[in-house]
């Protein structure tokens, strides 16, 4: 995982108090693995790790290529599965927490009293609203940043007809907004750059860079319309020294009280639901899974990224190629 204020929230939300409440010693790893080498790890018996917290599309490539122990559900509370968003208790990985990209403002440019996109359409139509736009970057194929769903959202399509996505309109609607973009984002240091340095009026932004800056008092606002969830996996390599304690943590992790405290101490959305029973309001409208924000959001189908064609490429490298072509032109 992660260092820094995340991964503080992180042991402080579930690693220390599962020691506490289990006896079992935690032994934190701060280093992001990449599918890679967690495959290598497996591949050679040298897995030397039990939880790995990794995106979306990395924990199905390697629950796809058969790398990974598959997740004990009986361990978890059934109560809390019930609560618990669909797409995160997947059989080889479970996701504790939701996070989403939005469009984001500068309220200087977009004040309350004059009109503001509200949709992607919007962000798209720079007569209306003129502007620097900033977006994120496709070259790695990814849902995060790739701005893949939202030129879709753009162009017309519903969201809940974006799966499966169709690549060739996806760059049709980019043709429309690229000479438009300021910059296209890589990292969450770039977006905060970009906002606070107002490089763009209107930014895709993920929803936690943004809310640093607007609780520092930058004048930015998140617009949860069309906003694209996704979310990260716990999962345990196949081989893993302490499967059962790994399975143990992950079921500890889908509790409503502790995604309640990490949700408390970094601005991470809850999948389980009872959650919100346990935060505050005011931190709880901060968050993407917050009720009112889900009736105008989408899940990211991570299943439709790792998918492989007849060509051997998943639709993932598909569009890396398809993006390298594009923004060179």
């Amino acid at each position: 995982m992660s260092a820094g204020n995340f991964g503080d929230a992180i042991m402080a939300a579930f690693v220390r108090p599962f020691e506490a409440e289990t006896g079992v010693k935690v032994t934190p790893i701060y280093q992001d693995l990449r599918a890679a080498q967690v495959g290598l790890m497996v591949k050679n018996n040298s897995v030397t790790i039990d939880a790995v917290l990794v995106s979306q599309v990395t924990g199905l490539t390697l629950a796809g290529g058969g790398y990974l122990e598959q997740v004990d559900y009986s361990l978890h509370n059934p109560r809390e599965l019930e609560t618990t968003e669909g797409r995160c208790k997947h059989p080889f990985g479970f996701g504790s927490y939701l996070y989403s990209l939005n469009m984001v403002y500068n309220t200087k440019k977009f004040p309350a009293e004059k009109p503001r996109p509200t949709n992607w359409a919007e962000f798209w139509d720079a007569t209306k609203f003129p502007g620097p736009r900033s977006l994120g970057n496709g070259q790695g194929g990814s849902p995060l940043p790739g701005p893949w769903e939202e030129a879709l959202l753009a162009d017309g399509v519903a969201m809940d007809a974006l799966y499966p996505m169709d690549i060739d309109r996806v760059f049709a609607s980019l043709d429309k907004i690229k000479p438009h973009i300021r910059k296209w984002w890589t990292t969450g240091a770039e977006i905060l750059q970009v906002m606070r340095d107002g490089v763009a009026d209107l930014v895709q932004s993920v929803d936690g860079r943004a809310l640093s800056l607007i609780d520092n008092g930058d004048p930015i606002e998140i617009n949860r319309n069309q906003a694209k969830l996704t979310f990260d996996y716990w999962i345990i390599p196949k081989g893993s020294p302490n499967v059962l304690n790994a399975q143990k943590f992950i079921a500890f992790t889908g509790r409503a009280d502790r995604q309640a405290a990490f949700a408390q101490l970094f601005a991470q959305a809850p999948s389980n639901q009872r959650a919100y029973e346990q935060i505050p309001e005011k931190v709880a409208r901060k968050l993407a899974t917050y009720p009112e924000y889900m009736k105008t959001s989408f899940l990211v189908n991570g299943e439709w990224y790792v998918q492989t064609g007849a060509d051997g490429l998943t639709n993932s490298q598909r569009l890396t190629q398809r993006w390298n072509g594009w923004i060179v032109r």
